[in-house]
């Protein structure tokens, strides 16, 4: 099957691809996920280990696309993931400054960058979602911004927009 490429116009979008293929772990499981449709069981059991976290990340970075599989009958059915795109191309410029601070936000610990996260989260949360207004609010780059947005597990970039994500999708 021909898959399709993913097209980087954003420089923090490598926040979460960086962040994929600087873990073993996360690329193992796209790997596994690049000609078929497997179920979080078939993944747990042919990695030996639990893919939540990369199943999350994966979506958050729109490696991966979902369908509900259908068991035999009277059995749940589950999701089952195959990711979506076999190239990137990306096309952007930002300064050294602005790439320097993407790199520095994806490989640092969440310790170390969690300080940031939480202050966005907690700004977005009540109500202030907009990208010029947080800017203003936290005197930072939109990109950082958007980078910080890209590293929280609750928030999620939709254009000049942050959103909260309740249960994996956007309020």
């Amino acid at each position: 099957m021909s898959k399709r490429t993913r097209i980087i116009n954003d420089p923090s979008e490598l926040v979460p691809l960086l962040q994929v293929f600087g873990s073993q772990r996360h690329k193992k499981v796209f790997d596994s996920l690049l000609n078929l449709w497997m179920t979080k069981d078939d993944l747990d059991e042919l990695l030996g280990t639990d893919v939540t976290k990369s199943i999350n990340i994966l979506k958050k970075s729109g490696l991966i696309e979902s369908q509900w599989h259908m068991p035999e009958p009277g059995k749940t059915p589950e999701k089952e993931y195959r990711s979506s795109y076999s190239k990137v191309q990306t096309n952007f410029q930002c300064s050294f400054e602005d790439m320097s601070d993407i790199i520095m936000l994806t490989f640092m610990p969440y310790e170390e960058v969690k300080d940031a996260i939480e202050e966005l989260e907690k700004l977005v949360e009540q109500g202030n979602d907009s990208m010029s207004s947080l800017t203003r609010a936290l005197n930072k780059s939109p990109l950082y911004i958007r980078a910080v947005a890209r590293r929280s597990d609750k928030l999620t970039v939709m254009g000049q927009r942050l959103k909260v994500l309740l249960n994996g999708e956007a309020e």
